[in-house]
């Protein structure tokens, strides 16, 4: 009741000028386009209170005046006062500070929208502001790509007939092994396999796939994302039985005319191929808004394929004269890491390393850790005199450095170590043994991370950033044997620490360590934290 009283009399007091705020501190921290309060299409700038209208440019330096008036932090559950412009950690007690040498009892939380009263301590809820609260939210997961709309299962006739006649249901316990099923090998099919039993096996599209989410608008017998939809519920369906994936083959060989043929392939080129194929024939899902209408805009995909897959990597280029930088941020599904052994120049090996080749294949003694790859990766390059481009502040053509970078990171990160070598001079494989671990940090590698660096703020990032950038390792895809006669095989996770290895129709319980002693070829890493709508 006290809760009540306190929420109606300072909504009183407050008017429409700080409801209008409200939805204001919750665009600028969701990047929505525009407000959708009732009472004034307008908003109050918070630096000198005079009324301005929002513009998608002036969005992101908005969003920047969103950091904690303390510690300069911008997450830890960043509230705002209602009562005067402050912005303080929740986490950190810095808004609660100044509720209480102010007296400004009510504060936003701008990650969720809830109102805190500081004379309860406790969030005051109210239907309005959760419905303002929400639809900000959805506009501003909209605009980063991710979330969907929920739809609830509505079962036909036939369905609820099927279930009425099938009453028995499995329980899916710690030690179950549904979803573990073995795939025949058609003919040198083995590169298909293992990309198979990995994809199945990443969460995120498992519950895709099973929730009958893909609402197909081809011809379903051409159709790729049909036929993995009838994959994931072979897999997921109890049976033992190898099953023999032909029609995904047929769909493959359709699609992807470079694969057909029963010669070995590589697994990391099917993967892309695949990839590529599902997202084109996702698209028509996801090129509509939703009332159901044409997007205004079919370029920007929002399919479950760029949803978990797809990340940003950002490339910086400075000029060696007047030190101008030219960003340029490209989509990847996955990142290719050269290893040490190859023709590309890469730092010495660890010590007692040394390496030689025998018959066209690489054997090296040394070795060489995952972290060290895209270390090497994210490090800056110098172009040469023979590279020169031309420097938009110079006016001519200078010599430059390059730095990649990781703008935005995917759900799951696949790194493709490049074992595989062709040039004019050689064909071989490399077999440096790479070590990876379990758990991965991808902080160190950010572009923010880089720019935090440089303005001497690179331990808070971590401190702040940590938990948004670990992953965990999820499938391991191997190969066995020389460039020209070889075999895939793949491990893969089921549950949290149970691990099997996948030889096509073979399925075999696996240890931790035989994991992570194994090649490694195709990485496949799951992000530990996300957020759902």
């Amino acid at each position: 009741i006290r809760q009540m009283e306190i929420a109606e009399s300072d909504s009183q007091s407050m008017g429409e000028g700080h409801w209008c705020k409200i939805c204001h501190l919750l665009r600028m921290q969701s990047l929505a386009p525009r407000c959708i309060c009732h009472w004034s299409h307008q908003q109050s700038d918070p630096l000198d209170g005079s009324t301005v209208f929002v513009t998608e440019e002036g969005q992101p330096v908005k969003a920047k005046s969103c950091i904690c008036h303390i510690c300069g932090a911008h997450l830890n559950r960043l509230h705002s006062c209602l009562y005067c412009v402050f912005f303080g950690c929740f986490t950190k007690k810095h808004i609660h500070e100044h509720a209480k040498n102010k007296r400004h009892n009510l504060a936003v939380d701008l990650l969720y929208g809830g109102i805190y009263c500081f004379v309860c301590q406790d969030y005051i809820y109210d239907k309005e502001m959760e419905q303002i609260a929400k639809e900000e939210q959805r506009k501003a997961w909209k605009l980063q790509g991710i979330g969907e709309k929920y739809t609830t299962w509505e079962p036909t006739k036939r369905e609820l007939e099927l279930l009425r006649h099938n009453p028995k249901r499995r329980k899916i316990t710690t030690n179950c092994t549904i979803g573990l099923r073995g795939l025949i090998n058609l003919g040198n099919t083995c590169f298909m396999n293992c990309i198979v039993q990995a994809l199945t096996h990443t969460p995120l599209l498992r519950d895709f796939f099973l929730s009958d989410r893909h609402k197909c608008e081809m011809q379903s017998n051409s159709c790729l994302v049909c036929e993995m939809s009838q994959l994931f519920q072979e897999f997921y369906s109890g049976h033992r039985s190898p099953h023999i994936p032909f029609r995904l083959l047929h769909l493959v060989w359709t699609h992807a005319k470079h694969l057909a043929g029963y010669e070995q392939q590589d697994a990391h080129e099917f993967l892309i191929a695949a990839l590529d194929v599902l997202h084109r024939h996702c698209k028509g899902d996801t090129t509509r808004d939703d009332n159901g209408k044409k997007a205004s805009n079919p370029n920007h995909c929002n399919c479950i394929i760029d949803q978990i897959f797809t990340g940003g990597l950002q490339s910086d280029v400075t000029c060696q004269v007047c030190h101008g930088v030219s960003t340029t941020i490209d989509p990847f599904w996955d990142i290719s890491l050269d290893l040490p052994g190859s023709s590309t120049p890469f730092w010495p090996l660890s010590p007692g390393g040394d390496g030689g080749t025998v018959n066209g294949e690489s054997h090296l003694s040394g070795s060489t850790t995952l972290t060290d790859c895209l270390r090497r990766f994210t490090r800056p390059e110098h172009l040469g005199s023979s590279a020169k481009i031309k420097c938009g502040g110079c006016h001519s053509y200078q010599e430059s450095t390059k730095q990649l970078t990781m703008k935005k990171l995917p759900i799951v990160a696949c790194f493709h170590l490049k074992r595989f070598e062709h040039s004019a001079k050689l064909r071989r494989k490399i077999t440096t043994y790479v070590s990876f671990p379990l758990e991965l940090d991808m902080t160190p590698f950010m572009a923010s991370s880089k720019e935090s660096r440089m303005n001497g703020q690179y331990q808070q990032t971590l401190d702040v950033l940590n938990n948004d950038n670990k992953y965990a390792l999820f499938a391991v895809v191997n190969h066995q044997g020389t460039l020209e006669s070889g075999h895939y095989t793949s491990f893969i996770r089921q549950h949290k620490d149970q691990w099997f290895k996948c030889d096509d129709a073979i399925i075999t319980k696996a240890s931790i360590k035989d994991v992570l002693d194994s090649e490694g070829y195709l990485l496949f890493y799951h992000k530990q934290f996300l957020e759902y709508e």
